[in-house]
């Protein structure tokens, strides 16, 4: 599979990557809770050419792709793709794609995804079929889509909904037929958790410190979010901030502010927002700005605090968004600071 091709499906599937309101509502590879709403719904509909599930397997020779919670034995033709989680033929570009979704989408898959749901978005579609798995329930979908089959399966779990997708050229059918595919299927796995040496290895920075904060999801090559595992009140977000780096900038240094609030304006999640200050910084000698203001989750009824340090250089920019409830900000905002001064190139 080409870089190119991958990257226009894998943007949505990273797009759910994380799973860390108020940041941003999306799925990480933990697949922790998060209302499946419509939207994302639709979106799935739009990237199933991707994914499928199930649980078990032979764990001595599952192979899990580096920060992903599912594995299972590739066929011997295959390696582990550095495009997404999975695995991919470099000689013929098929494909297996693993993505894990809350426990709750199955419900909704199960309702949802139909011949007429997969011809709106250009599949064939062949059959669909009940597959029993050791954790719970699961279908098999088996369609086309131009010059490529599709094996799709969708499986439930106690922990996460598995999605894996199989794609296969049609100039590949004959190394890969349907009882090799079913055999590979059949040997996917789930691991309780991803090491978070593992899943920080996949960052482009390294955190030397993470302030007592937890990884609530990671976006491979771009992106993480730190949080706290709980909230000090009950009915409050925990703290959270997000690292991402980004290609571009200004190189001028006049430019940065309007740069700045321009990105902070893209940050999801928060209402009200009110701009306290903006200002250009350096440490550790280099360029930096900052934004601080005040703001109100979506609900409208929680006072939230937001820093954005935007730090510049190498002909990209770093980014760092920290959000915590006010009544959290005297803790949260020097453990962000900790975070901000430990980053480092890797």
């Amino acid at each position: 599979m080409s870089r190119e091709g991958v990257r226009s499906h894998i943007a949505a599937v990273a797009n759910l990557r994380f799973n860390c309101p108020p940041l941003c509502p999306k799925i990480d590879p933990m697949a922790r809770r998060m209302p499946l709403q419509m939207p994302v719904l639709r979106l799935l509909l739009l990237v199933l050419a991707w994914q499928l599930g199930t649980a078990g397997a032979h764990a001595a020779d599952v192979v899990y792709p580096p920060g992903s919670r599912l594995g299972l034995v590739p066929p011997s033709s295959m390696v582990t793709s550095s495009n997404f989680f999975g695995f991919e033929d470099p000689d013929t570009t098929a494909a297996i794609i693993l993505a894990s979704l809350p426990t709750e989408a199955y419900a909704e898959l199960d309702k949802t995804i139909s011949a007429d749901a997969l011809k709106k978005q250009g599949m064939i579609f062949e059959k669909r079929e009940a597959i029993p798995l050791a954790t719970g329930q699961a279908f098999l979908v088996i369609g086309r889509q131009e010059k490529l089959h599709k094996w799709i399966l969708i499986g439930s779990s106690p922990v996460l909904t598995a999605l894996v997708t199989v794609q296969i050229p049609d100039a590949a059918k004959s190394r890969y037929p349907d009882a090799a595919i079913r055999g590979t299927l059949a040997t996917l796995a789930i691991r309780p958790t991803v090491p978070v040496e593992e899943q920080l290895g996949l960052l482009p920075f390294k955190l030397a410190d993470l302030a007592g904060f937890q990884v609530a999801g990671i976006m491979p090559g771009r992106a993480v979010v730190l949080s706290d595992s709980t909230a000090a009140l009950a009915s409050q977000p925990p703290s959270q901030i997000l690292i991402s780096v980004a290609p571009g900038g200004p190189a001028e240094a006049r430019n940065r502010e309007e740069f700045a609030r321009d990105v902070f304006a893209g940050v999801p999640n928060i209402r009200d927002v009110r701009v306290t200050s903006s200002e250009a910084l350096r440490i550790a000698g280099q360029p930096m700005h900052e934004i601080m203001a005040e703001a109100k989750d979506p609900g409208g009824s929680i006072s939230l605090k937001v820093v954005q340090w935007l730090r510049f250089g190498g002909g990209g920019y770093l980014q760092l968004v920290g959000i915590a409830p006010t009544t959290a900000w005297p803790d949260a905002y020097p453990r962000f600071r900790a975070v901000r001064d430990g980053i480092e190139p890797r």
